[in-house]
């Protein structure tokens, strides 16, 4: 009897020791990772992102994530062209083909950060949410995430979406880069943006640009689009 006491004992001992060092080494941000840009590796090729300051919340969660692997072999389960590209479901790794994707998540949201600074031109990086009727608070996934891929505006057609859609008047940053470079400015005031590529663009295009299904699993590329890994890298200058 002693001995199987002992013997128990010397389990919870080893347990006890165990939760220590796994509470140890629990991830968590330094302030040095508030300084370095998000490369997300793709079988169709790399993206570089720098996250926005002015969206800390956004900021540090997909920091957060990006170090504990939350996004390595996740699926672009959700691709649009002229309009974006979507990740972030955990339910896609390893998803069958011909299975509808996109209600995954980390079990929390993110409340809404706009800014007036960072809006959805080409290659921005932003936050999925559920609609409106279920989410009038329009908090953020706790990780689905989409980049930009939209079109250029004249500026006729930015004062008819102005006039029709937005019912406001769009800043001259944003008229500028929507006639140039492109984006979807409806969605700017709807859903957090919160970083911009640094390169990678070509991919982006590419990706984007990959036929998807029309059944049940609508707008998920025909062939798997994968994010082999994301890390954190140092600043180029």
């Amino acid at each position: 009897m002693i001995r199987k006491l002992l013997c128990f004992t010397f389990l919870a001992i080893l347990l006890a020791a165990a939760s220590s060092v796994s509470a140890q080494k629990e991830t968590r941000l330094r302030k040095k990772d508030r300084k370095r840009d998000v490369l997300i590796e793709t079988t169709m090729g790399d993206m570089v992102f720098r996250l926005s300051d002015s969206t800390p919340l956004h900021r540090d969660n997909f920091l957060l994530l990006v170090k504990k692997h939350y996004y390595d072999s996740l699926l672009f389960h959700r691709v649009i062209n002229n309009f974006m590209i979507q990740a972030g479901d955990p339910d896609s790794r390893g998803a069958q083909p011909g299975i509808a994707l996109g209600e995954g998540g980390p079990g929390f949201k993110v409340p809404a950060e706009f800014r007036q600074t960072i809006f959805h031109k080409n290659g921005t990086l932003a936050a999925a949410r559920e609609g409106d009727n279920v989410n009038p608070s329009k908090a953020s996934s706790g990780s689905q995430f989409y980049i930009v891929k939209g079109r250029v505006f004249t500026p006729a057609g930015l004062d008819s979406l102005e006039n029709n859609r937005l019912k406001y008047k769009l800043s001259p940053a944003q008229r500028e880069a929507y006639t140039t470079v492109g984006g979807t400015p409806h969605l700017d005031g709807n859903y957090t943006a919160f970083g911009e590529m640094t390169s990678g663009f070509d991919i982006l295009d590419k990706i984007s640009s990959s036929p998807t299904s029309q059944g049940k699993d609508h707008d998920r590329p025909l062939q798997d689009i994968m994010i082999i890994r994301a890390k954190l890298v140092k600043r180029k200058k």
